[in-house]
């Protein structure tokens, strides 16, 4: 028999066979065989990675109990390949209980489930840091807590246990040297240190900038000190965890949420799990989608084109902007300061849009844009993206904030923008910062935001802001050099010009020249303050 007419008996022990093969795999093989997805590929960026998630770690928690954050990173090179990382906050402190878990375990942390800002949210970040040491290095990443001045600290070395996806203790002491509050982790791993735009050193110097209140202390692999001051000693606001706002929910989201809830009532329903919809904004909304608004909610959930209806009044009813205080914005004032202090510029100029929402998730968009000064003169604008208070590095080509300024006509706004160039050219730094809720990233490694219309349009919005600021900046400028120049000749032919009429008139040539300079003073004063001494005695 040819293998082109196998019998339907064969096949079924064929078939049998394969299903013996399939089987599950915990969360932790999934991403030891697919690191990249976490942002462990190149050696370069894992080292980033890992300093970044343990960053992100310290500043949470700092800022969660109201303490202006000082961390310490020290990078120290191990041999050619390996890497040591120490990354130590003054924090809180982690309780010994969970500890092990939060670095131990992926998918483990408090702040998934919560509608609130924060800079980690899918409980990955460390532990998968965790992870690629384990694997390039083999030796597990030791970590020291303390929560209490009066009590211990407690050191543990670590790994994670692959099949289970959970923390494997190799070793539980009292650390009698760890004397202050706080936590400190160390990991060793393949990675590479490097110096340019995207280097350890720019994403702390980026870091400060959005986090005018935290001070970082870094020692590069040789030995250099690097401290990046605090420009304030304001703590953020604490974001307020808060419910789905109706504005951009996606379908499926809303199904489910009919689905669990215990609510009776379907305007009921709408008062109670969505933010900023009152009683009467939820009849309105039950009316526009010509649904009873006694309906229990489980009952259209097996509704689709019911669902739907109400899906499309949650857009038509007008419903009041998502609350603020679920969110950390920087602020205009405190983004000023973060960006002076890090770089010397010219001129700059801030802007941040109301609170809208995105898929149920409320978000909020700050906007900088600084020009002069120490920016490269040479290239295309420089673009510094945040999401959350944190620098996205890497994929400026694939992330909604660089198409949102991409669709921007910069020769509007008085910049040079070469042929066919989607950026300006000259020294401009374009920093966009988008907090929110849930930031819709691209993937795992938190890389890039998603291209979602309301935020690339507030970020376009927020953008264009600043153009005009700095738009009427550079016309300002190009009004002094003309006068600076009309300066210059009327004071090259003052003498001259006073010395004619002075025989025409028979008048003091000391005196009309002086009178030439009045009124070139008069008319031109504001400049005249702008002209360096030497240019002044250079035009006589």
């Amino acid at each position: 028999m040819t293998s082109s007419k196998v019998s339907r008996e064969e096949k079924g022990p064929i078939a049998l066979e394969l299903a013996k093969k399939q089987k599950s795999i915990s969360v932790a093989e999934f991403f030891e065989k697919n690191r990249h997805m976490l942002g462990f590929d190149s050696l370069p960026r894992c080292l980033i990675t890992c300093i970044k998630e343990a960053v992100d770690n310290s500043l949470d928690a700092c800022e969660e109990s109201s303490i202006l954050p000082d961390i310490y990173i020290r990078i120290r090179k191990v041999d050619d390949k390996m890497l040591n990382i120490v990354v130590e906050d003054n924090g809180p402190g982690i309780h010994k209980d969970v500890l092990p878990r939060v670095f131990g375990k992926l998918l483990y942390g408090s702040r998934f489930h919560a509608i609130r800002q924060s800079r980690g949210q899918q409980g990955i970040g460390i532990s998968a840091a965790v992870l690629y040491g384990q694997l390039t290095s083999g030796k597990p990443a030791r970590i020291t807590s303390k929560i209490d001045s009066k009590l211990p600290a407690y050191m543990y070395d670590l790994k994670i246990d692959t099949e289970t996806n959970e923390p494997r203790i190799l070793s539980e002491r009292i650390d009698e040297f760890f004397t202050s509050k706080g936590t400190r982790i160390e990991i060793e791993m393949e990675a590479a240190y490097v110096r340019g735009r995207q280097s350890v050193l720019e994403y702390l110097k980026n870091t400060s900038i959005v986090n005018p209140h935290a001070r970082f202390t870094f020692i590069d692999p040789y030995n250099e000190r690097f401290t990046f001051e605090r420009a304030s000693d304001i703590l953020p606001k604490k974001p307020v965890e808060i419910k789905p706002h109706p504005r951009g929910i996606e379908l499926g989201t809303l199904v489910k949420m009919l689905q669990v809830t215990d609510i009776k009532k379907l305007s009921s329903f709408l008062n109670s799990e969505f933010t900023k919809v009152g009683g009467y904004t939820a009849e309105n909304i039950c009316r526009e989608a010509n649904i009873d608004p006694n309906m229990v909610p489980h009952d259209l959930s097996m509704d689709i084109e019911g669902v739907k209806r109400l899906l499309g009044a949650f857009q038509k009813i007008k419903v009041m902007s998502p609350p603020r205080d679920c969110l950390s914005p920087i602020t205009e004032d405190l983004l000023k300061k973060g960006v002076i202090q890090n770089c010397n510029i010219d001129f700059i100029a801030t802007a941040s849009r109301p609170v809208n929402a995105s898929r149920g998730n409320p978000f909020m968009v700050e906007a900088v844009i600084a020009f002069g000064g120490d920016i490269e003169r040479e290239g295309k604008a420089d673009i510094i993206r945040f999401a959350n208070r944190v620098p996205l590095m890497y994929q400026q080509g694939a992330c909604a904030i660089t198409h949102a300024i991409e669709r921007i006509n910069w020769k509007h706004y008085n910049m040079e923008q070469p042929k066919n160039a989607k950026l300006p050219s000259g020294p401009i730094m374009v920093l966009v910062h988008i907090a929110s809720t849930n930031v819709p990233f691209t993937s795992e490694s938190k890389d890039a935001v998603a291209d979602i219309p309301e935020i690339m349009d507030d970020v376009e919005l927020a953008v264009r802001q600043c153009a005009r600021e700095l738009s009427r900046f550079l016309s300002e400028q190009k009004k002094a050099l003309e006068a600076r120049k009309k300066i210059r000749i009327f004071e090259s032919y003052t003498k001259e010009v006073a010395n004619a009429l002075s025989v025409l008139t028979g008048k003091d040539e000391a005196h009309i020249e002086a009178r030439f300079l009045d009124i070139l003073n008069k008319k031109y004063s504001k400049f005249i303050e702008e002209i360096p001494a030497e240019d002044n005695a250079g035009g006589e």
